[in-house]
């Protein structure tokens, strides 16, 4: 029974990664409004190659973070451990996305990265971060 569970979880996925690649955002952002279970997808979302369902995931956040922060402060670890991936698209987003939570939380996260490899995720970090310092005065 559990792998039932995990073959529809794994077609919801696919469909809502689809769905965003075709730009359904608003669709999107109403799902996610009515199921707060689907926010881990937005850690997927970023590790997509398809660069239309990463700046949905973006989007998405921009979008919902100032009515349900909770659900992204929640993955901010997750969000955090995609620092350390190995393509700094990845890295950036993600960095991107730490700041657009504004959550004091992810600022140790943040602050490694301003020594990474790749000098636009280190910007994008520094920006974030700022971002978050700014908010807490």
């Amino acid at each position: 029974m559990n792998q039932n569970i995990q073959i529809i979880d794994n077609e919801l996925r696919t469909m809502i990664l689809e769905h965003m690649e075709k730009g359904f955002l608003e669709n999107i952002i109403d799902m996610f409004k009515h199921d707060e279970s689907l926010f881990p997808l937005i850690i997927d979302m970023l590790l997509d190659e398809r660069m239309r369902v990463r700046l949905g995931a973006i989007a998405l956040v921009e979008e919902m973070v100032s009515f349900k922060q909770e659900n992204f402060v929640r993955l901010i670890p997750q969000i955090g451990g995609l620092l350390n991936n190995p393509n700094a698209t990845v890295r950036g987003d993600a960095a991107h996305l730490l700041g657009l939570i504004n959550h004091p939380d992810a600022l140790p996260f943040l602050l490694n990265s301003y020594n990474d490899k790749d000098p636009n995720v280190r910007e994008i970090a520094k920006e974030s971060v700022l971002s978050i310092n700014t908010s807490e005065m």
